[in-house]
């Protein structure tokens, strides 16, 4: 699982090759067994980038490259749950190592087959997901290598994403026999039909030029540069005011499931809520004031 650029086969794909696409998930799984962390599985850092208020969670099986074991998902859902009535402002979601997460882990699938075992876990995993979309703070992605299946499905549930140059991206499962079904959920969301319906179907990369270009991230920088520019990120909306932002992120989530018009009046009520808070009060004050607005954090 090489992060090295390949020459391109077609304009539009990422620079591939047969054996990564096939052994996407195969290759991180491999070494599942011989994972040697010691540490959490989730590591959590408080006040991260020296700013309170960013919590940062990283994936931390770097030697299965971050492969959603039962164990990660669970610790994952629990460290997303309390930060529901945190303080904190902004989640980054990290991976250890070289990969950001190559999906479920393949191995402790196959141990013993059910379709019991098998909705049970599915069930576990949308779980996951639907908390970060439910979160009341955003979540920023930090993505610095490959991000496959359900790694790449965790890069779509986060609200927003920032992508190095080195990273990768694919719904590989198809190359096993196994279509990306519950992936494909969150891909849909956020990418334009055909283009996820190209990446379900062949199982193949794309790079993070290609993955902005499809809307799967928002910005793709130098590798060196990626902890500086999600930093930025962070510090914009930790500078906005907590309400809003709040507010905001249900807002958008909640329209989008719905017609035009039951939008409008959602997003209608929650205008005029947000116009009754402090925050909005002071802000427009202040505008009219000529001056920037005194906002209580």
């Amino acid at each position: 699982m090489s992060a090295q650029p390949h020459p391109p086969v077609r304009p539009h794909t990422a620079p591939t090759r047969d054996a990564d696409n096939a052994n996407a998930n195969a290759d991180a799984n491999a070494d599942a067994n011989t994972d040697a962390n010691t540490g959490p599985l989730v590591d959590v850092t408080h006040d991260a980038y020296g700013m309170q208020g960013v919590v940062r969670l990283t994936l931390n099986r770097p030697a299965a490259f971050n492969a959603l074991s039962e164990a990660m998902l669970d610790e994952l859902q629990t460290q997303l749950s309390a930060l529901e009535t945190s303080d904190a402002r902004v989640v980054v979601l990290a991976g250890a190592g070289r990969a950001f997460c190559a999906g479920h882990d393949l191995k402790e699938m196959r141990a013993a087959p059910s379709l019991a075992y098998y909705e049970a876990l599915f069930a576990r995993c949308t779980k996951m997901m639907l908390t970060i979309r439910r979160l009341p703070q955003p979540v920023i992605a930090r993505v610095h290598g490959v991000a496959t299946a359900a790694g790449c499905q965790l890069v779509a549930m986060c609200d927003l994403a920032v992508a190095a140059d080195t990273a990768r991206f694919a719904t590989s499962g198809v190359n096993l026999g196994l279509f990306c079904a519950t992936p494909s959920v969150a891909l849909s969301r956020n990418v334009l039909p055909k283009a996820a319906l190209e990446m379900l179907l062949t199982g193949e990369f794309i790079d993070a030029l290609v993955a902005r270009q499809h809307g799967l991230i928002n910005r793709v920088v130098p590798l060196d540069a990626l902890d500086a520019d999600i930093a930025t990120l962070a510090a914009s909306i930790c500078a906005k005011p907590r309400d809003a932002v709040r507010a905001g992120k249900a807002l958008f989530y909640g329209q989008l499931e719905t017609g035009v018009e039951a939008a409008y009046q959602l997003a209608g009520q929650t205008m005029a809520c947000n116009m009754m808070m402090d925050s909005a009060l002071e802000g427009v004050q202040a505008f009219v004031d000529k001056r920037p607005p005194a906002w209580c954090q």
